[in-house]
């Protein structure tokens, strides 16, 4: 006679897990909270790539691209000190700008992208940056981030630019969650009020930068951790 194994209980599977109820979203007086608390700390936040205008902002949010600011900050003076400005970028030519920022990742394509968005702006724009989204994607090298970052530090507007560290912290407190980083960006632009927009950005990047960090957040030292719904969350 063959035997048959009996189906195992639930009792009987201890690893089984439960799973994780969604966390609670966050209210409208709790969003307005957080925010105040880093106004309250930080009045006028300010991005940490080096620049002198609008141009040469630009060129180093193309050059921020997979890399990090600090990486970013060491390549610039020099090669501002060449070409501050499209004309010159354009007359310093691909191979010296590749020379100038090869510490930088993937400086092969970003010294094609810097040439080339220089040579549009002096053709379309009269060697200005400008000041429209559609505009601004339009070059080379310049996507919907890198224009947010631009809108928002030179000329001002209330943009959002999410990077790998918003989208962690917006996901990880739950603050604004998102499978995207443009899903990240439109609930953010909901949520966030209007007072706080303009430095929402800096705000947010600051945070996931150098507290709610991605290995080891520093979850004591957190101005949020009460508000924060992080399951992991040290406190």
């Amino acid at each position: 006679m063959i035997k048959r194994k009996k189906p195992k209980s639930a009792k009987a599977q201890p690893h089984a897990k439960k799973p994780r109820e969604c966390a609670k979203p966050w209210t409208s007086a709790e969003i307005e909270e957080v925010f105040t608390r880093f106004s309250r700390a930080n009045p006028e936040p300010k991005g940490e790539l080096l620049h002198a205008d609008p141009y040469t902002l630009l060129v180093a949010v193309v050059l921020s691209a997979q890399a990090t600011d600090a990486g970013v900050n060491k390549a610039t003076p020099a090669l501002f000190a060449a070409a501050d400005t499209p004309m010159k970028m354009v007359a310093l030519g691909e191979s010296r700008v590749r020379d100038l920022i090869k510490t930088i990742g993937l400086y092969r394509n970003k010294a094609k992208n810097i040439v080339a968005l220089s040579e549009r702006l002096l053709a379309e724009y009269g060697g200005k940056v400008p000041r429209s989204r559609e505009a601004l994607e339009s070059l080379p090298g310049v996507g919907r981030k890198t224009a947010n970052v631009v809108l928002n530090i030179a000329f001002g507007e209330p943009t959002i630019a999410v990077d790998t560290h918003i989208f962690r912290v917006s996901n990880r407190t739950g603050l604004a969650p998102g499978k995207t980083p443009i899903e990240v960006e439109l609930t953010l632009l909901e949520k966030v009020p209007e007072h706080f927009k303009r430095h929402a950005h800096h705000w947010l990047i600051l945070h996931g930068r150098y507290v709610c960090k991605a290995r080891t957040p520093d979850c004591p030292a957190c101005l949020i951790n009460d508000l924060c719904r992080w399951h992991e969350k040290r406190i």
